[in-house]
């Protein structure tokens, strides 16, 4: 008996199988994030809020004209969820920046993404190393290719 070769699996079936996930995520996320009277939109911001961000930044990172990301941002802010400030290297610059409420409403819509935990928690921890230093490989050369 001979043992069989394993399955290759071509790049776009490697490219259908991670926008599948990511798709799934993504409506997980925004799930979540509609709990707290969010959009998507919004709680991607306040992701993507580590530390200041400007304006500009936002657009760059959420793929849109800097018009939208004044009014998303106007929404967050009337609700406390992030502050605006001058850049210290320009003034003429305004950061974004999440406040302790913004951080803490970005941190529960995380760990209510029960779809995404639930499927994580299919992985025995070997399983979840592996796809982690996998991905960690891919990450920087997506976000290198894609500007972010």
């Amino acid at each position: 008996m001979s043992a069989t070769a394993p399955t290759q699996h071509t790049k776009l079936q490697l490219l259908e199988l991670l926008a599948a996930i990511g798709t799934a995520q993504w409506r997980d996320f925004a799930a979540a994030a509609a709990r707290y009277g969010l959009t998507s939109t919004q709680a991607r911001v306040l992701a993507q809020l580590e530390g200041p961000v400007p304006m500009r930044g936002l657009a760059a990172l959420l793929v849109c004209d800097a018009s939208n990301v004044t009014g998303i941002v106007d929404r967050l802010e009337a609700r406390d969820l992030v502050r605006r400030e001058p850049s210290p290297a320009d003034r003429r610059v305004k950061n974004v920046i999440a406040t302790d409420a913004g951080r803490d409403v970005i941190r529960r819509v995380r760990e209510e993404m029960q779809a995404t935990h639930g499927a994580l928690d299919a992985l025995d921890e070997a399983e979840s190393a592996t796809l982690y230093a996998l991905l960690e490989r891919l990450r920087p050369t997506m976000e290198r290719d894609s500007g972010v």
